[in-house]
């Protein structure tokens, strides 16, 4: 499954699901189903190299393939020929071939998840960093001109809602083409005319819809609407499409305040890493349900997709469910030294890039965030901060922006996100109360350019070790996780001036090598539920004070 729902209906698309050969170089090959990650094949459970994924297609014309994710690194081949290269397991990338004769042909996907120096931001972590096609994979055939993307923002203008639509056209052939377009919305449509697509170029066009009628969409009502775009090359008969979802809601920040459509927000939410012991990052839709299912029950109304952008299939049920999203481009702790790598700034402006692209029409999503826990007390840090948010702003200046901090009282980027949002971790890390801890930092904040913003608490949380119990409320025993959380939300959702917080975290998850000796079971344990989402003391008292504290 690509998406919740069909995206096409006039362009041809396949999904390549299934089977394909999984080989590595001095080892048998095997059939492998994708997506997946190769860590759930027998013998792979802990491989970090180089495999090759290759399958036969039947196809022809202008070819696209569409890959959703590749872990890390992807060099794909048709018929033995490079057509794309990528890096990055957690953004799209697609490979479009012109003119392929009709027949079948050999894909081939060159995966590798090494670490090493050509990797700014896949490394050892306190996550774990899985290889293989991870996520789907789509094949289709293209006109000549076709349109690439359609970007859908809501605007609330007198109580009435308008919906800007801008659109990107690709030409293949190396001759100008002359198109038009029609996007349609709740029985109306908004035409453009004589669209000029210059000879292997690419074209942008823009309008505006008024659209009187339409449902607003809310956490508690998530009403969403179709916007199909189709293409016409000649004459009356589209030869291409694309269907994408919006809901109309407004996201602005006032003072102190998150607003949706005019209205202060109260996130109760969970930091999630897409992660299962039996999928790796490949988590099915059922999988990803039941996640959603389990927030939802505890009182969630928000997640936190730490640290890098979820699979498409995630942010569609999120829409669906009214779950509201915090998506950040991938970089976790890095110091000063990492971010001085010379691929750093390219790697993560092209993450930004495609993550934004991709993602954009999610309703749901309500923040863009970067570079979680980075080196922000540094002068050339803060260089790297504000680059980023600058390029987040002309992609999409109609979300707010933030970063997770950690960087107490020395943070030198207080000026540039939209929301200050620290990680705080009294109780753990810190032996202080949070009322105390959360204090002392909020009043430091409003010293700093800081000052006036929203304030969230991006991480907060215990360890516990699932099935570890007793009555001396020893450290990493469930007993003393649910004494700690108790302790942080009541006292972070009691303050007024704070927006709402992000649980660290809602599942255990694995970690890499580097970080076994701080981390017990070779896992984050800070879980309101385990690795197999079995409940622990935890989850019960989060459910009551987050049903109990809303707002």
């Amino acid at each position: 499954m690509i998406r919740t729902f069909a995206t096409h209906t006039i362009r041809p698309q396949e999904e390549l699901s299934g089977l394909w050969r999984f080989s590595v170089s001095g080892r048998p090959s095997l059939m492998a189903a994708v997506p997946s990650c190769w860590e759930t094949y027998p013998g792979y459970g802990s491989y970090r190299g180089q495999a090759v994924y290759s399958r036969k297609i039947r196809t022809g014309g202008n070819v696209r393939l569409a890959f959703e994710g590749v872990s890390h690194t992807a060099d794909v081949y048709l018929d033995g020929a490079p057509v794309a290269h990528h890096y990055n397991a957690y953004t799209p990338f697609e490979a479009v071939v012109p003119n392929v004769p009709a027949g079948e042909h050999l894909l081939e996907v060159h995966v590798s998840n090494e670490f090493s120096e050509a990797s700014a931001l896949h490394l050892e972590n306190d996550y774990y960093s899985y290889g293989g096609i991870s996520r789907p994979v789509a094949l289709e055939t293209v006109s000549d001109v076709y349109i690439e993307w359609v970007h859908l923002t809501p605007v609330r203008s007198d109580n009435v809602w308008k919906l800007h639509i801008a659109a990107s056209l690709r030409n293949l052939t190396q001759s100008k083409q002359t198109v038009s377009l029609v996007s349609s919305v709740a029985d109306l449509s908004y035409s453009w005319k004589d669209i000029c697509v210059p000879g292997s170029g690419t074209t942008c066009v823009e309008g505006e819809l008024t659209c009187e009628n339409v449902l607003s969409y809310t956490p508690a009502a998530p009403m969403l609407y179709t916007v199909t775009t189709q293409l016409f090359l000649d004459g009356d008969t589209p030869c291409d499409d694309l269907i994408e979802r919006t809901g109309f809601r407004e996201i602005r920040v006032s003072g102190r305040e998150i607003l949706w459509n005019g209205e202060a927000v109260q996130l109760r939410g969970f930091c999630r890493h897409e992660d299962h012991p039996l999928f790796g990052c490949a988590l099915p839709l059922t999988a990803i349900d039941h996640d959603l299912a389990l927030v939802q029950d505890m009182g969630g109304n928000a997640v936190r997709t730490s640290h890098y952008p979820n699979d498409q299939i995630f942010l569609d049920l999120c829409d669906e469910k009214g779950i509201l999203v915090w998506e950040e481009n991938h970089a976790r702790g890095l110091s000063e030294e990492q971010m001085r790598n010379p691929n750093f700034d390219r790697q993560c402006a092209d993450c930004i890039d495609e993550m934004i692209r991709a993602h954009f029409n999610h309703p749901s999503i309500l923040i863009w965030g970067i570079l979680n826990e980075c080196a922000s007390e540094t002068e050339y840090g803060r260089a790297c901060y504000e680059r980023q948010f600058a390029q987040i702003k002309r992609l999409d200046p109609s979300r707010p922006t933030s970063f997770a901090s950690c960087k107490h009282y020395k943070d030198l980027c207080m000026d540039l996100p939209d929301i200050i949002s620290y990680n705080i971790y009294p109780l753990w890390y810190v032996n202080r109360s949070t009322e105390d801890y959360l204090t002392t930092l909020y009043d430091w904040v409003q010293t700093t350019e800081g000052a006036g913003k929203p304030f969230l608490i991006t991480e907060i949380g215990a360890g516990g070790i699932y099935g570890y119990r007793n009555p001396n409320m020893d450290k990493w025993t469930e007993d003393y996780q649910e004494y700690a959380l108790t302790e942080q939300i009541t006292a972070v959702l009691s303050k007024p001036e704070v927006s709402g917080m992000f649980i660290w975290q809602f599942c255990d998850c694995r970690v890499t090598p580097g970080w076994f000796k701080t981390r017990p079971r070779s896992q984050n344990n800070k879980g309101i539920v385990d690795e197999y989402r079995r409940p622990k003391l935890a989850y019960q008292a989060v459910k009551r004070l987050y049903h109990e504290l809303a707002k």
